[in-house]
């Protein structure tokens, strides 16, 4: 079944290449491609996720496998270009991933899948070098690499110039020493775009990005972090001691850090957007059966006008999110996406998240506190998602500066 998800998946691919040359000449509403990718990966999830992911959640981790039949199946990093290993289909491809996964209610699948294909292997893909980018790519794309990104520190969250984690050039490697926390895939990574300090001293001019083997010696996994959200995807304080890592695994220009994390930070902030858009019509998805079948004062609760008027809104607003979220989308795979309007997207869209679950989770009553109802699910994963990739606050004044300038 595996071999043969892939072979579909790979024939999707090629339809969409061979009309790609008619897709420049006409707009298509209906990618019907992609809605054979997106099915396929439906498929997928069914037989390969919904039967163990409870089981994940009460162990508060996936299993490295999972990476390895994603890989399998064709879902990782499917935007990489061919040379690499991928498909080379537009970005809206692989965000289509983050945003199923979310919508089936499997948020941890999604957080991974988008720290792996929409975080850490754009940095390689778009700033490595030639030999980076055939070493790592590859490996990301078939799911033998799993990678992660380490900006936050325990000292250093949505302030990255603060971060103390050095990286001191010596001779033939750099010698990295520090720590980095709350880092999604950290558990499993072998890879890990690390924001260092090859310049102590600095302050945003100081700040470089290595690729770090998570093999090296030195290098250590802390303990899988215990949250309140999110129970299945691996969350670690990352450690390093004297490690050496090779000088030809600086990514990009020393010092230049600062400028490549404003720079991908767009897609990041894009990605979480993907998941907030997902779980909105996946709490939707649920809310609106449910309530279709709960019984109240001997009707169907779905008949209340406040039932009806919640679900409006909902959809409202998941209305609003997709237009907001695809107008992203569409800049982004034109080159044309700023930060100002990345951080707002991922402002509007997580805040929207968090509005729909809460509400939704009302209409369940009691039932909608009981783990045993995903919707209690989609609540408590949506609190990290105004959080995480710069604080909610952060993308405010993103977007402040961009219309008043920096106080």
């Amino acid at each position: 079944m595996t071999s043969c998800l892939k072979i579909i998946s790979m024939a999707a691919i090629q339809i969409f290449k061979k009309n790609e040359s008619e897709r420049k000449l006409k707009m298509l509403a209906y990618d019907a491609d992609l809605e054979l990718f997106r099915d396929n990966f439906k498929r997928f999830m069914s037989e390969h996720i919904a039967p163990h992911y409870e089981q994940w959640e009460r162990e508060g981790l996936m299993p490295r496998s999972v990476w390895t039949l994603l890989g399998e199946n064709g879902f990782l990093c499917v935007d990489v270009p061919e040379e690499y290993g991928g498909y080379g289909v537009p970005t809206h491809y692989s965000l289509m991933l983050v945003e199923e996964s979310a919508r089936a209610g499997y948020c941890a699948l999604s957080t991974g899948i988008s720290c792996h294909s929409e975080i850490a292997a754009p940095y390689i893909q778009h700033i490595g070098t030639e030999e980076q980018k055939q070493y790592w790519l590859p490996k990301m794309v078939s799911g033998e690499a799993v990678g992660a990104i380490g900006m936050t520190e325990p000292g250093a969250g949505s302030d990255l110039q603060a971060m103390r984690t050095s990286a001191i050039l010596q001779d033939d490697h750099y010698l990295l020493n520090g720590s980095k926390t709350f880092i999604s895939n950290g558990q499993h990574a072998d890879v890990v775009v690390l924001a260092v300090k090859t310049d102590p001293q600095a302050r945003a001019k100081g700040v470089s990005l290595l690729l770090v083997d998570t093999h090296l010696d030195g290098f250590k996994k802390g303990t899988n972090l215990d949250k309140i959200g999110l129970h299945s995807q691996d969350t670690s304080e990352l450690f390093f001691d004297n490690v050496k890592v090779p000088k030809d695994q600086l990514l990009g220009n020393p010092g230049s850090g600062f400028a490549y994390l404003m720079q991908e930070l767009p897609r990041e902030r894009t990605a979480i957007a993907s998941t907030a858009l997902g779980a909105i019509r996946g709490a939707i998805d649920i809310a609106t059966q449910y309530v279709k079948e709960r019984q109240a004062f001997g009707q169907a609760i779905a008949q209340f006008q406040n039932t009806r008027f919640v679900l409006a809104q909902a959809k409202i607003d998941e209305l609003a999110t997709a237009a907001f979220y695809n107008q992203n989308v569409a800049l982004y795979n034109e080159g044309k996406l700023d930060v100002e309007t990345a951080a707002a997207l991922k402002s509007f869209s997580t805040d929207m998240q968090m509005k729909v679950a809460d509400n939704l989770l009302q209409l369940f009553g009691g039932y909608g506190y009981m783990t045993e109802y995903p919707i209690s699910r989609f609540f408590v994963d949506a609190r990290i998602q105004r959080i995480y990739g710069g604080t909610n606050e952060i993308m405010k004044e993103i977007v402040a500066r961009g219309l008043i300038g920096k106080a």
